[in-house]
């Protein structure tokens, strides 16, 4: 898949504990983790979306870009007496192109504890004939 492309999403760092977490991968990552394959006739995209209803997760494409988004609240009490509080709102995009060989109409995609899986079948590309030619 020759438009995938490697990115940080990291946050920007606030603190020196911040950059610590950081560095030893414990800062929570507000973008899924998401792992794309090529098989003969499909991609595989493959997104950790832990704590997420399939209800909450949204998946479109639209002039050959998949895009992964949800918005979900938290289980939050307001009259609780917090002492760490970490998980709050939270919302996310990702979107990817795709290749032209993928067809779009036919994508499909199951989710499962926390695992959405999106295969991409390929399209059939016409195979190219050898015509002969007669000579008089």
């Amino acid at each position: 898949m020759k438009y995938v492309t490697r990115r940080n999403y990291g946050l920007p760092s606030t603190s020196l504990f911040d950059t610590m977490l950081r560095d030893w991968n414990l800062y929570p990552n507000r973008f899924p983790a998401v792992d794309i394959t090529e098989e003969e006739k499909a991609y595989i995209l493959e997104a950790e979306l832990p704590g997420y209803k399939q209800e909450e997760v949204k998946v479109q494409v639209e002039k050959h870009v998949l895009t992964l988004s949800s918005s979900k609240e938290s289980s939050k009490e307001e009259d609780k007496n917090s002492l760490v509080t970490e998980r709050c709102y939270q919302c996310f995009e990702r979107s990817f192109t795709l290749p032209e060989d993928v067809d779009e109409e036919k994508i499909e995609g199951v989710f499962e504890n926390g695992l959405l899986v999106l295969t991409m079948p390929k399209k059939e590309i016409a195979k190219p004939k050898a015509i002969e030619v007669k000579i008089k």
